[in-house]
């Protein structure tokens, strides 16, 4: 396996160094996708507190956590399917999904992939040996690794495919 320092995973590509999308890539660790550190609380807490919790920072899930174990996961299709409002001082217990699967930072990309693309899972928790939630990864830090491999292809696109053909990129600076 390739070891990228950080300097590597954070400078921008050129032309002469840049990393290739291949086998090898989607089996490097999950943490070159820079998970987030995980939002987490306990069973007993109310659904408003989750719902206010991932508003204020804009994120999809909360892990719930009891004695510093992963016991689930509240993620916003649980909020929609098992919740009349976000005012709810239902427990946590009653409306998240129990025993989530979950991976280690270390473990393959492609086992993040897998279980996104055969489970159905926007997000998957991770931790480390003894169940404790370590980070989340998602769909967004999945996509972000593949377009760091086509910057220039992915980020200087029209707006709308439409104008593919007279698009001639930003103006100004």
């Amino acid at each position: 396996m390739i070891d990228w320092t950080e300097e590597e995973l954070d400078s921008p590509r050129t032309a002469e160094h840049r990393r290739v999308l291949d086998q090898r890539m989607i089996r490097e660790p999950i943490r070159y996708l820079k998970p987030r550190a995980p939002l987490t609380l306990t069973p007993d807490d109310p659904v408003e507190a989750a719902w206010r919790l991932m508003r204020e920072h804009r994120v999809g899930c909360i892990l719930v956590v009891e004695q510093e174990r992963l016991v689930g996961i509240l993620t916003e299709r649980d909020l929609l399917l098992r919740i009349d409002g976000p005012q709810s001082d239902r427990p946590l217990r009653d409306v998240m999904t129990p025993e989530p699967e979950t991976l280690s930072p270390d473990d393959p990309i492609v086992y993040a992939l897998n279980k996104m693309s055969v489970g159905g899972f926007r997000h998957v928790p991770l931790v480390d040996t003894e169940q404790r939630p370590v980070g989340i990864v998602s769909v967004k830090h999945v996509v972000d690794y593949i377009v760091d491999f086509f910057p220039n292809e992915v980020l200087t696109v029209p707006p709308s495919p439409e104008q593919r053909h007279t698009w001639h990129g930003r103006d100004g600076g």
